[in-house]
């Protein structure tokens, strides 16, 4: 029972109906926690905008910490699933629609556990945002040929991460690679 259950979760997750329910959800739970924590905030604005910023670092990392050390890591689901991507960029290869969500409806419960409840849900709220801008930006770099030089770099990035997968880990960012040595760098070509 438990096998079969597991399976029909693993074929839902490569669904286009997965996919796009997958921001729909964690979209609402991002917006929620962010106006919840504006609404309880009675402290500094600052403060407030602070610790979104540091949601959207915190999710740069965790973004990077994925990828290259779970999906690109040892066997497991999430592995497989993320294989398939590499198999076939365009394809609908996601977690399953609920699972982000839990989890970070979850992280932000621990964050109240150790700061006010306004900054906690503005935490996870930064977090959940991340969360869905990376995987709209991901959907955008398969899905669009870009004019802008600077949207071409962007999305190159990541392109070249699908023909060299031990680099390029960061998807909306390059921090991470840049600061744990994992940029690729093509081969250098001795000048004449």
């Amino acid at each position: 029972m438990a096998s079969a259950t597991l399976d029909g979760i693993i074929r839902m997750s490569a669904t286009r109906t997965n996919y796009w329910l997958e921001f729909l959800f964690t979209g609402c739970l991002a917006t929620t926690l962010l106006a919840t924590g504006v609404g309880r905030h009675n402290g500094s604005w600052l403060a407030a905008f602070l610790t979104v910023l540091a949601g959207l670092f915190v999710f740069s990392f965790i973004e990077y910490l994925f990828h290259r050390w779970i999906f690109h890591g040892p066997e497991s689901m999430y592995r497989r699933g993320h294989d398939a991507h590499h198999r076939d960029p365009r394809g609908y290869d996601a977690l399953p629609f609920f699972l982000p969500s839990a989890i970070l409806l979850g992280l932000t419960l621990l964050f109240a556990l150790v700061m006010p409840g306004s900054h906690a849900c503005l935490l996870g709220g930064a977090i959940a945002f991340g969360y869905v801008g990376y995987g709209l930006s991901h959907f955008v770099i398969h899905a669009t040929r870009f004019r802008q030089p600077w949207l071409r770099h962007w999305a190159a990035r990541h392109h070249i991460h699908h023909h060299h997968p031990d680099g390029n880990f960061g998807v909306t960012t390059p921090l991470w690679d840049h600061l744990l040595g994992t940029r690729y760098e093509g081969r250098k070509t001795p000048r004449e």
